[in-house]
């Protein structure tokens, strides 16, 4: 086990009616907010007039962005960072999911700074401070609700990029998973894809001696996959979206982390999908993930093992490692398809004739990963086997 540090300061208010708390953190602490949140599903659900009743007992000013898109884009993050620099707003507050939360953080990054905001992005500029983000959460996906990170999109030039900082982790979240009870089945199963992913991006290490977050990586993935199935048979199921909604946020605080190298490939390469074909996150994730492992399985088969015998039960009497860790892989890519995600570019309708411009993209500030370190034709040979 490494070393390490761990800051986890999100106050997190959980469960059914939970949106009744925000006056309350609110009050005598932010005099004017920002409500920040997506193209206006919100409106539809009850959640934004539920939202608005809270802000206004609390007393606040408030202003309003509308408009995040999935792969939150850079031009409204810089129409946020006027909006708040302009009407000395002091707390930024994301409603909606991952999408609506990272581009919450960065505009909270940018209206902390006379700096131009994708400097950070590109690593010109180091961290220092952001305001405030507070989160009304409404898809279970991401994690963004309590990590350290924001990733942004540049439509300019389909750049995808992140920025992780401690100061980016949100106040406080409000969860109540009646808000997730109307999403549809794609956004739902793409949210447990992208929990799922961040478990597997701290799980599979070659960091010796970490039993402890090794069973709590492997609790999490058999909790979201047995909930998943559940979700698959009965959409209304409050406790099976209470325990994903519960999941995403600790696969993504750095929990499951402690102690270990974390690995990261696998989102990279899934981002350069994203940007150049605006393609779901969990989706890319549920892309490339089954092709990541099949290519770097050899190079730790214990971990992957450990997968296989610990998450599916997978028998290894008279089976060579090799033999069980590829059983595993393929129990996870089958458990993908039987929740309606796509595992292979094909089937996702994603075009095959930019493998040599992503990869390129995926290793601008160099090669990637930590399980195997991948240049630019290990990347090519993952979109391959994504085919």
């Amino acid at each position: 086990m490494k070393n390490f540090s761990f800051y986890s300061p999100t106050m997190i208010k959980f469960g059914e009616g939970s949106i009744t708390k925000l006056n309350t953190i609110l009050m005598g602490k932010y005099k004017r907010v920002l409500l920040h949140y997506g193209r206006g599903s919100i409106k539809k659900n009850g959640v934004y007039d539920g939202t608005i009743d809270e802000l206004k007992k609390a007393g606040v000013k408030f202003f309003e962005l509308g408009g995040v898109k999935p792969n939150p884009r850079l031009s409204l993050v810089r129409e946020g960072i006027k909006i708040v620099k302009d009407n000395s707003i002091d707390l930024v507050l994301a409603v909606g999911g991952g999408s609506v939360i990272d581009s919450a953080k960065a505009i909270a990054l940018g209206a902390a700074t006379e700096k131009d905001i994708w400097d950070y992005f590109l690593g010109k500029e180091r961290v220092k401070d952001a305001l405030p983000v507070g989160v009304i959460l409404t898809i279970p996906a991401t994690g963004s609700e309590a990590s350290m990170g924001t990733v942004i999109t540049n439509e300019e030039n389909s750049l995808k990029l992140s920025v992780n900082h401690d100061v980016l982790r949100p106040v406080f979240a409000i969860m109540d998973p009646t808000y997730t009870l109307s999403l549809p089945e794609n956004q739902t199963f793409a949210g447990v894809m992208d929990i799922l992913s961040h478990v597997f991006e701290r799980y599979f290490t070659n960091t010796p001696n970490v039993d402890f977050t090794d069973y709590l990586c492997e609790g999490t993935i058999k909790s979201v996959i047995k909930n998943a199935y559940s979700l698959k048979k009965e959409s209304q199921d409050y406790s099976a979206r209470a325990e994903i909604m519960l999941a995403g946020t600790f696969a993504h605080n750095g929990l499951m982390g402690l102690g270990r190298q974390d690995d990261w490939a696998s989102h990279i390469i899934a981002h350069q999908l994203s940007a150049l074909y605006d393609t779901t996150h969990g989706v890319s994730l549920a892309i490339i993930f089954p092709a990541w492992m099949k290519y770097v399985y050899k190079d730790n088969l214990e971990i992957f093992n450990k997968f296989a015998l610990n998450v599916f039960n997978i028998s290894d009497a008279g089976k060579p490692k090799e033999r069980v860790a590829l059983e595993g892989i393929e129990k996870f890519q089958s458990f993908l398809m039987k929740i309606g995600l796509p595992t292979t570019l094909r089937e996702g309708n994603i075009p095959r004739d930019e493998f040599f411009r992503m990869a390129e993209m995926a290793t601008i500030n160099g090669p990637i990963g930590a399980l195997k370190v991948l240049n630019r034709e290990d990347i090519i040979n993952i979109y391959k086997l994504a085919e």
